[in-house]
């Protein structure tokens, strides 16, 4: 040992602080000692203060791995969980020399996350905190499954705060925080935090070890979890001998069903009779939904099974007839179901079927009445309208009301005639049933359906093209296309419209085909100026009003004229240059011209698509023109 280390030997021995290692080296330039003197003080310092860095860092690890040493043999103990938590809380605060330590965890019932233990708190309101997924620094680790650090939280805009969190955050004083997610597996189940009243940098070795904390105690809780279920199942297990006991009465109350069901079909009941019957004899609330509002996986599962599929905590039972999905019957709100009590379910769903298909045959009488008077509506033009009237009214439908003529077609092409006359059967009968319970008609034609559907307050013949699309395609188990005329008025007054407005749904429907969109629904009105090929009676003045009539009507209210500009912009290839040789402007004012047509038509309008339409509207306006003055 050298004379020049002696001295941090001794510093090293006593414990003393960094600033104590400067001390020899100080006296020793005082003291004019020679530099070879001063420069092995120096190098023996160094190596001192690393020494005594390698000292404390292997006293802090071994004062963290004793305390989780500690935590983990409290958790192999594990009695009380509160107890371990707040151990854990409290070593967590002890070793991180931080003012609090606290642990929240998630709800998933309500989705946020909620104070569960504190440690060092002094604020009611901050122990009280329940923080949304995403909201502050916890809500964010608890929505991210990473930690967390800020070493001023108020002034850190990365999270997201709130009224609520920052009123409790304030409350506590708290500035630097800390927060490490709590994981089981994949999943997060709560945040463990650190946290200081004052600015501070938590080092890369502390957030490991909150973590570590946090590992223990999602171990503690997901123990506690394990024990509790120990504890319902040896439950179950004393509650099996009373559902031995249960079983005969399942029995009986199957038998029940079957008499109740029986005298139901004798005596003419209905779907609803039989949900009835049903919800009396399984104790729960049983509905018939039809085919579109019931969950369609379930209900595809059910139908190709045979049996009721659970789908949440509901029970679905296919109500079917050959390959047609008539409907389902569900069982709400009953996650645990008997099998005899769901053998039952699906008998009852075979009941409703032979009930559905009686009320069909009747149906199908009145589906033909309606498709013979559209049949006259687009045959028999010289039909007389008040006696057109008197047989829609009979039918609950009113031609006086705004139409839309749909012409739906199935897209499959069937393997032989028999398949192909049964798939046109099954749209023709799900088009007619939607028809009566819109109030409107429906008829086959042409290899498919024509219907007369009323257009409702706000709705569009678009839309109401799509659904009708989806809604035959669900009913049928195969794509259906669907074209619709534009709105019809006066039906009754003018029977001749019907079949300019087929003739339109027609074009439309080969359209969408040729375009590849089988099994879609759409309108004239969705072609673009291709609209006015399909529209029966090319409607030029509603595509010049929906493609250029903003930049019309502000020339008409400014007296400015944009048209001519955009004229002269398409005539000159879309050159301002040109474009302003040629209305003899200054290029600004053409750019100043072309950027209000921009916020009049929308920033799109010089794609090649909007501008092909501009230009066709602009030419049909030009040739309009003369016409209107």
């Amino acid at each position: 040992m050298s004379n020049a280390e002696a001295p941090f030997l001794e510093l090293l021995a006593r414990g003393a602080s960094a600033d104590a290692y400067e001390q020899p080296v100080l006296l020793a330039r005082a003291e004019g000692r020679p530099a070879e003197r001063i420069v092995a003080l120096e190098q023996a310092k160094l190596l001192a203060l690393r020494v005594r860095s390698e000292l404390e860092g292997r006293r802090r690890r071994e004062a963290e791995l004793s305390a989780l040493f500690e935590t983990a043999h409290d958790l192999a103990g594990l009695r009380d969980l509160d107890a371990v938590l707040q151990a854990i809380v409290q070593r967590a605060r002890s070793l991180l020399g931080t003012d609090v330590a606290y642990l929240s965890l998630n709800d998933p019932a309500r989705g946020d996350t909620y104070m569960r233990v504190t440690e060092g708190s002094v604020a009611a309101r901050f122990q009280q905190l329940r923080l949304g997924m995403g909201e502050g620094l916890g809500g964010l680790v608890a929505q991210t499954a990473r930690p967390y650090v800020t070493d001023d939280y108020f002034k850190d805009d990365r999270f997201q705060h709130t009224l609520t969190i920052d009123a409790g955050v304030r409350d506590e004083g708290l500035v630097a925080i800390l927060g490490v997610p709590l994981m089981l597996g994949h999943h997060v189940i709560g945040v463990l935090f650190a946290a200081d009243r004052r600015a501070r940098v938590f080092e890369r070795e502390q957030i490991a070890l909150l973590g570590s904390f946090a590992a223990l105690a999602a171990a503690a809780i997901d123990t506690a979890n394990l024990l509790t279920e120990t504890r319902s199942a040896l439950a179950d297990l004393e509650r099996a001998n009373e559902i031995i006991r249960d079983r005969s009465g399942v029995i009986e109350r199957a038998s029940d069903v079957h008499d109740r069901l029986a005298e139901l079909v004798l005596r003419g009941g209905g779907v609803h009779d039989v949900a009835a019957a049903v919800s009396e004899v399984l104790d729960g609330a049983v509905e018939f939904a039809d085919a579109t509002a019931a969950p369609a996986r379930a209900l595809e599962v059910s139908r190709a099974e045979g049996h009721a599929v659970r789908h949440d905590d509901d029970w679905i039972a296919a109500v079917a007839a050959g390959g047609e999905l008539l409907g389902a019957l569900v069982l709400r709100g009953h996650p645990g179901l008997d099998p005899v009590d769901q053998r039952t379910l699906e008998r009852a769903a075979m009941v409703t079927s032979l009930l559905l298909l009686a009320r069909r045959s009747a149906a199908e009488a009145e589906q033909r009445v309606r498709g013979e008077l559209l049949d006259d509506l687009l045959d028999a033009r010289d039909r007389d309208p008040r006696l057109l009237r008197e047989r829609a009214s009979r039918l609950d439908a009113d031609l006086d009301a705004t139409h839309v003529v749909l012409a739906a077609r199935l897209d499959a092409a069937p393997a032989d005639a028999d398949q192909e006359a049964d798939a046109r059967r099954r749209l023709w009968s799900a088009a007619s049933h939607l028809a009566a319970t819109r109030h409107g008609l429906a008829a086959a034609r042409d290899g498919g359906t024509v219907l007369l559907l009323p257009l409702e307050a706000g709705d569009t013949a678009t839309a109401l093209a799509r659904r009708t699309a989806r809604h035959l395609g669900t009913a049928v188990h195969e794509a259906v296309t669907v074209g619709a005329s534009a709105p019809v008025e006066g039906l009754a007054a003018h029977p001749d419209a019907v079949a300019a407005a087929y003739d339109e749904g027609r074009r439309c429907l080969d359209a969408l085909r040729l375009l590849g969109r089988a099994g879609d629904g759409a309108a004239a009105e969705d072609f673009g100026f291709l609209g006015l090929l399909l529209a029966g009676d090319r409607d030029i003045a509603g595509f010049v009003g929906r493609t250029i009539g903003q930049v019309v009507a502000y020339d008409e209210r400014r007296g400015t004229d944009l048209l001519h500009t955009l004229d002269a912009y398409f005539a000159c290839g879309m050159s301002p240059a040109r474009t302003k040789d040629e209305l003899h402007v200054h290029v600004n004012t053409v750019a100043q011209r072309l950027e209000r047509v921009g916020r009049l038509l929308g920033e799109d309008w010089q794609s090649p698509a909007r501008a092909l339409e501009i230009q066709l509207a602009l030419r049909l306006h030009r040739l309009s023109a003369p016409a209107q003055h």
